[in-house]
């Protein structure tokens, strides 16, 4: 307990002291018409994941280099792009490579590289793409106070919970609990300064990427060890979200890497004005009872997963297109009215 505690209050500090050089070189985010936000903010909060993972790594013995690799790639990109827009195109191909080492380090790569079959190589192949989307996705979807942080936080609790489960069960969890518990405390941490009304900063790429990276290693690391693809379900509530966002921006033959309002969590927001915080508690909530009810009430097999997983995205995907049809014309009204101005 007491390294957990010297460990948040390092983090605590080095959060700190990133406000203190975000401020002096101006890195803020200046709210748009397109912005759930109106008042200037410190963007690049959450830098402190990124930081963790290194103090983890430092910490622990440097157990998954590969992921820390690849997190630090992809941070450090997201970090530019948050200081100076870059092409769409390098950062595609950055989250590629990111990716790759991510799952390199989930499948342990030296083995995948001598024993695959070729069928084994197509599916790591769509994976790596899944996930790449699904990074996308996350990063898409952080656009108010508290929603990274405490959905991340959603994620990340019902993956400790699993994790001792396996322990308890075999002797092996899926990874290192220290870990968990580290990238949790940097979560807290992030929380404390931007799960607020007036928020005192922003995720910014290199938070909401790197922690997507983060989580998703994680998940990788539990399908492996139960060859169970269910339990993408932790990330239920952004996937349903997020894809059918994007399928309804195609269908309005909208530019896709154009910034947007479209995301129910938006409408909540900015149409409905339900303050951040209680949307980003109605976020956390949902992915939690998705994941709980996973853990502790399905039976634990692939075929009762696979049920379950079907039937909550469809309902999730129900309620996604309930609500879109009450109050979506709020947000068309929005667009007249900045055409009018």
């Amino acid at each position: 307990m007491s390294t957990y505690i010297a460990i948040c209050a390092i983090l605590l500090v080095l959060e700190l002291l990133y406000f203190k050089i975000a401020s002096h070189f101006n890195i803020i985010d200046k709210p748009n018409q397109r912005s759930s936000h109106t008042r200037i903010v410190l963007r690049g909060g959450g830098i402190i994941f990124t930081i963790a993972l290194w103090l983890w790594s430092v910490w622990y013995g440097f157990q998954y280099p590969w992921l820390l690799a690849g997190v630090t790639l992809a941070a450090g990109v997201s970090f530019v792009d948050d200081i100076r827009s870059l092409p769409d195109s390098l950062r595609l191909v950055v989250q590629f490579a990111s990716m790759f080492l991510v799952l390199y380090q989930v499948v342990e790569g030296g083995e995948l590289m001598a024993n695959s079959q070729w069928w084994e190589l197509i599916v790591y192949g769509i994976a790596l793409i899944v996930c790449v989307g699904a990074t996308n996705i996350y990063n898409f979807m952080d656009g108010i106070n508290g929603i990274t942080g405490g959905y991340s936080l959603a994620v990340l609790v019902p993956l400790a919970i699993e994790n001792g489960k396996l322990k308890t069960e075999s002797g092996t969890g899926f990874v290192d609990e220290s870990l968990l518990a580290v990238i949790g405390l940097s979560l807290l941490v992030f929380c404390f300064f931007n799960f607020r009304t007036k928020a005192k900063c922003f995720a910014g790429d290199v938070g909401s990427i790197g922690i997507a990276l983060i989580l998703l290693f994680c998940i990788g690391k539990l399908i492996v060890q139960t060859g169970d693809v269910t339990w993408l379900l932790f990330l239920l509530v952004y996937g349903v979200d997020g894809c059918l966002t994007i399928i309804h921006r195609i269908q309005l033959r909208e530019n896709l890497g154009e910034a947007h309002r479209k995301h129910t969590y938006q409408l909540m927001a900015n149409e409905l004005h339900i303050p951040h915080v209680v949307v980003s508690c109605i976020y956390m909530a949902l992915q939690l009872m998705v994941s709980l009810v996973a853990i502790f009430v399905i039976p634990d097999t692939i075929a009762a997963h696979w049920a379950y997983l079907l039937v909550a995205a469809a309902i999730l995907s129900i309620a996604y297109v309930v609500f879109m049809k009450r109050y979506y014309h709020l947000h068309e009204e929005y667009l007249s009215s900045l055409q009018t101005e």
